[in-house]
């Protein structure tokens, strides 16, 4: 079954008189456990295409499905609900809240979920020890080098347990070995857990470790 389907979607923009498109009439189907990546230079589509996954931009022509659920008809609200629980995002900007602790920036997302709070302790930690950060849980983000932050941010996509990963250049403010680390790291979890992985990058190392290469220029895909 495929996690993501998207039909004939397209996304155009206003500049001045001018018509942009970013998504160009483009089709994709992702299955679980896919590692795959959206290949291009800045300004191909890649972030709109992963927006347009995600639910946090509308097509102007085409569907979207989600794990057999079409998003068309879908109000913000219940659009906030697949997200919350079938998706998760990676940022390049990690988008940690700076007052609270690395502990307390994962638990947010299981409270959102009203997941039983006697169940938070376990879940955190687990997830804290498969990534490395057990011993930081009580950090403050500013205390955190760039790739301990990510990992965090990773952690938090995980912890609800989705069935989709958006990672929008994930590597692009880490150096090469953190970076390496970091794909080793969601190699690991893809195959352990079968999580189905969406990156948009341009970097080569990136590209190398994807199971699939989706080129895209001028909002459609290449061939």
């Amino acid at each position: 079954m495929n996690v993501v389907k998207i039909i004939n979607v397209s996304r155009f923009y206003k500049s001045g008189l001018s018509i942009v498109k970013a998504v160009d009439n483009l089709s994709l189907d992702l299955n679980i456990a896919d590692f795959s990546v959206v290949a291009g230079p800045s300004g191909s589509g890649k972030t709109t295409l992963l927006n347009l996954i995600g639910g946090l931009d509308k097509p102007c022509e085409g569907q979207v499905f989600i794990d057999g659920e079409s998003t068309h008809n879908k109000n913000e609200a219940q659009l906030t609900d697949l997200r919350r629980d079938k998706i998760g995002f990676i940022f390049q900007a990690y988008n940690l809240l700076p007052v609270l602790t690395v502990y307390e920036n994962i638990q947010l997302i299981l409270q959102i979920q009203n997941i039983d709070e006697k169940l938070h302790k376990e879940k955190i930690f687990s997830i804290l020890e498969d990534l490395g950060l057990k011993d930081l849980y009580k950090r403050m983000p500013s205390e955190l080098s760039g790739g301990q932050q990510q990992r965090v941010a990773v952690a938090r996509a995980l912890i609800n347990e989705p069935k989709l990963i958006l990672a929008d250049e994930p590597t692009a403010n880490l150096d090469s070995e953190s970076a390496n680390k970091l794909m080793n790291l969601m190699q690991k979890l893809n195959h352990e857990k079968n999580v189905t992985f969406l990156f948009s990058s341009h970097d080569p190392m990136v590209i190398k470790k994807a199971k699939k290469v989706i080129n895209i220029r001028d909002g459609k895909i290449l061939e």
